[in-house]
């Protein structure tokens, strides 16, 4: 059966009522509306048609438009599609530590590169962000919009926040929240390891909810210092601190079924990191949605109100007579 998706644009065919009176009174639409400069140019010299008739081609040509704007649809029920992916939770590391200028221009600015390069590989998969440092921050839930996704990682910055210290467990606690009663759950972290080198309580608890965590350590073992407004960042001595790569949280990827990767400026490293989820992580049937299946039929009026319109204006001269 066919039906209109906006029945209030039909209400525009009132407007037809006194476009009809006009043409009765043998007066011209269009020089009602149109400058007669305007029409000059429009209008094609030695019509064969009448203005009368010209005007009630324009006419049904507005009807037949209206028609095209109010959408009209055939439904055709409803249909259930079945979604297949991975379900993914991104984890950036936002402590202070990022900010060392071990690497350029900085850890954070190099894990949101690495993250880009990580969704072009990554298929089939829905992916959550969030932020952690000594708790968790949500930016993005579970989405398949990776463009959404790569455009609040562009926008994320964090130089005006002073977050220290590194909580892997509000990450995976985050993590837990999102992924709900999901069976496979993945949780990548872009992070240096934070000062923890006992990461026993959190392998426990991942193990426990069944998250396998892969780890993309950024950081050098040399280390780097965190610039500030007033110089570089030192502690309470007045020694400058100097942060390095904790490795102790490969431990943490490897008990849990994840995978463990320390940075590289290759631009494909992350590939692997991608491929190692996908090969363990086959897509799955996730969730069964059902919508309404309904077919498009706007471009025939639309058609017509071309057509008309284009013989209301265009139409070819009379034939002469010999």
């Amino acid at each position: 059966m066919i039906h209109f998706a906006d029945n209030v644009m039909l209400l525009l065919l009132l407007l037809v009522i006194p476009m009809l009176y006009l043409i009765k009174k043998d007066s011209s639409v269009l020089d009602r509306i149109f400058a007669k400069r305007v029409l000059q140019k429009v209008r094609v010299k030695n019509r064969g048609l009448s203005t009368k008739v010209r005007n009630i081609l324009l006419i049904t040509s507005f009807i037949f438009a209206i028609f095209a704007l109010a959408r009209p649809q055939i439904d055709n029920g409803e249909v259930t599609v079945k979604s297949s992916f991975i379900n993914v939770v991104v984890g950036f590391d936002i402590s202070q530590s990022m900010f060392a200028n071990d690497l350029y221009p900085s850890r954070f600015a190099l894990a949101k590169r690495k993250f880009n390069t990580f969704l072009k590989d990554l298929d089939n998969a829905k992916v959550a962000l969030i932020g952690f440092s000594s708790r968790a921050f949500l930016i993005a839930p579970l989405t398949q919009d990776y463009n959404s996704l790569k455009f609040l990682t562009k926008n994320l910055g964090l130089e005006y926040l002073n977050l220290r210290g590194t909580s892997v467990m509000s990450a995976l606690e985050a993590a837990n929240n999102l992924f709900e009663n999901k069976k496979k759950k993945v949780l990548v972290l872009f992070t240096d390891g934070g000062d923890s080198q006992n990461l026993d309580k959190e392998i426990a608890y991942a193990k426990e909810n069944g998250i396998s965590v892969f780890i993309y350590a950024i950081g050098t073992k040399k280390g780097g210092v965190i610039k500030t407004k007033n110089g570089v960042l030192k502690d309470a001595k007045g020694d400058i601190v100097v942060v390095k790569l904790n490795d102790a949280i490969k431990k943490l990827a490897l008990e849990t079924g994840g995978a463990y990767m320390e940075y590289s400026l290759k631009n494909n490293d992350i590939k692997a990191l991608s491929n190692a989820i996908k090969s363990k992580f086959k897509a799955h049937i996730e969730e069964e949605t059902t919508i309404k299946n309904k077919e498009e039929l706007f471009y025939y009026p639309l058609g017509l109100a071309i057509l008309f319109l284009f013989a209301g204006l265009f139409s070819l001269p009379k034939r002469r007579v010999a």
